[in-house]
């Protein structure tokens, strides 16, 4: 049926697009990556080496249906359970099921079957063998990401929840999020790549199919989204990267230019720490980041706006210092200070539209913190 959001924010619009919709566009208008009409649901840039490794091993049947806007792997996953929201053919759990290696675990859940996890689960054999393990170590399940609670998994088992340009097609956003707030366990987080607006999208716009299918009407505007993970309970979401979507159709851009619309791919991780506050509080405290996550001998990016020399002290404000020390990042860090005195909030802790491929001539890497 319809879409609903009546768990939603009334700031964001309903929408005329059916589940039924969605699934039909990429279970059978897209039979390949190459069938996409605009440039919303393709990654820019080469991935980095240790994911082109990965991606050599997997099955060109998976490759062939890619449809994501952004790269969605974080580090340090050894020996991990990773959900992947939207895993289509399951490119990126076959990714994640390398790094997590033979003892971890990933899960992907799509809705759809024809196509997509028809697909995942026909090579499960061939990249268990591939990647050297006795057994598969990727599961498969047909689901809907606002319906998490409906899985087989308990709340509080997912150490991370990746997502590549999937949460967009979702008809409530919330109940996404909120799903994975339940299933991650203390600590974890939710990393994602998105489509994003600089403003909300009118429903003239959401109620195209085609539109909504790659990824466009369907996005979120960037303040809706962070207002509504801060509500659900992600305090503090953290940009990585960002880069301006361009659409590349003329008949697209036809129908869009009249609404002044800007599109973003952006990834954000969110983690589940109940602590974290609404702003950056300066508590006089630092960490050293020690060089020992794999692949980041010299430095190691948090976000956007926190890179961190090995061996130098790095002051930090309270939330970043949570993020690090509460989290599976901590044995990679010393920490320094204390809660005991708060010396005010850091400055420039504003509320622009964080995206630096916003500004003219930029080409991405906007400020996700304050400081």
């Amino acid at each position: 049926g319809q879409i609903n959001n009546s768990t939603m924010s009334s700031s964001v619009p309903p929408t005329t697009v059916t589940r039924a919709d969605v699934s039909d566009y990429y279970g059978t208008v897209l039979s390949k990556t190459e069938d996409l009409k605009t440039n919303a649901c393709e990654t820019s840039g080469a991935p980095p080496e240790h994911i082109r490794a990965c991606l050599k091993k997997i099955h060109p049947d998976v490759l062939a249906k890619y449809y994501g806007c952004g790269l969605t792997i974080p580090d340090v996953l050894d020996g991990l359970t990773v959900l992947d929201l939207g895993c289509g053919s399951g490119r990126d759990v076959y990714i994640a099921s390398q790094l997590v290696g033979p003892q971890g675990r990933v899960i992907g859940v799509d809705m759809t079957d024809a196509g997509q996890l028809d697909v995942a689960r026909q090579h499960e054999a061939h990249h268990a063998a591939a990647f050297g393990y006795a057994a598969p170590n990727t599961t498969f399940a047909t689901g809907f990401i606002e319906r998490l609670e409906e899985l087989d998994l308990a709340p509080g088992s997912v150490d991370v929840i990746v997502s590549n340009c999937v949460i967009n097609l979702s008809p409530d956003k919330e109940a996404v999020l909120k799903g994975c707030l339940r299933l991650l366990k203390p600590g974890g987080e939710l990393y994602f790549s998105d489509v994003y607006s600089d403003r909300r999208v009118p429903t003239v716009l959401r109620d195209d199919k085609t539109l909504w299918g790659e990824c466009i009407s369907g996005a979120l505007y960037w303040n809706d989204f962070q207002n509504m993970a801060r509500a659900v309970g992600f305090g503090d979401p953290r940009l990585v990267e960002d880069s301006v979507i361009t659409v590349n159709n003329a008949a697209l851009e036809q129908i869009m230019e009249p609404h002044r619309l800007r599109f973003f791919s952006a990834t954000y991780r969110l983690f589940n720490i109940t602590e974290l506050e609404p702003h950056c509080e300066d508590y006089g405290q630092a960490v050293v980041y020690k060089g020992t996550i794999p692949r980041h001998p010299a430095s190691y990016v948090l976000d956007n706006h926190h890179e961190m020399e090995t061996g130098r002290v790095f002051p930090v404000c309270g939330n970043t210092y949570r993020m690090l020390n509460d989290t599976r990042l901590a044995p990679h860090f010393d920490f320094i200070g204390t809660w005991d005195r708060h010396y005010g909030i850091y400055a420039d802790c504003g509320t622009s539209i964080p995206f630096a491929s916003a500004a003219p001539g930029a080409d991405g890497g906007g400020d996700g913190g304050c400081c």
